[in-house]
């Protein structure tokens, strides 16, 4: 009993942790597009890292919450609510699951310093990041915040 209330509270920081870090990614990418497009490559490269880190420790935190809760479902007493949740919810998946192997990609172009190869990888991979890390905040929003549940828990 004492561990199962211990997990369940150690979990639930997880979420507005999890959002945090998607926002501060969203705002380290948006950073380094407007530094590389200033010239600044130093400032660019710093943003970049940081939000490389930051989505990496997202995806740590993320899969080991949803690893020690399970899946999250979004309230049924909200049905339009519901709907717009799950057309926010797929392309964020399908696209953070996608972009991966470009963020890889671009990052490698990066170090081995292929400039143009990382130009035209970065042109896909940047606008999709974005997407998905500023969408992981509003489904955090959706699901914790605007929407919770008011009645008791599913199979009570």
């Amino acid at each position: 009993m004492i561990h199962e209330t211990l997990a369940a509270t150690t979990s639930s920081i997880f979420p507005p942790i999890n959002a945090s870090l998607n926002a501060v990614s969203a705002v380290l990418l948006v950073l380094g597009y407007i530094f590389i497009r200033s010239g600044k490559e130093k400032a660019h490269r710093a943003s970049m890292v940081g939000a490389l880190i930051t989505s990496a420790i997202f995806l740590g935190c993320y899969l080991y919450y949803h690893y020690t809760t399970g899946h999250t479902t979004f309230p049924k007493e909200y049905p339009v609510a519901r709907i717009v949740y799950f057309v926010i919810l797929i392309p964020h998946i399908i696209l953070a699951v996608a972009n991966l192997p470009l963020i890889i990609i671009a990052v490698i172009a990066a170090i081995q310093g292929k400039r143009e190869r990382h130009r035209k990888v970065a042109r896909f991979a940047l606008p999709i990041w974005l997407f998905v890390s500023v969408t992981g905040v509003i489904v955090y929003f959706m699901i914790y915040q605007w929407f919770v549940p008011t009645g008791p828990p599913a199979g009570s």
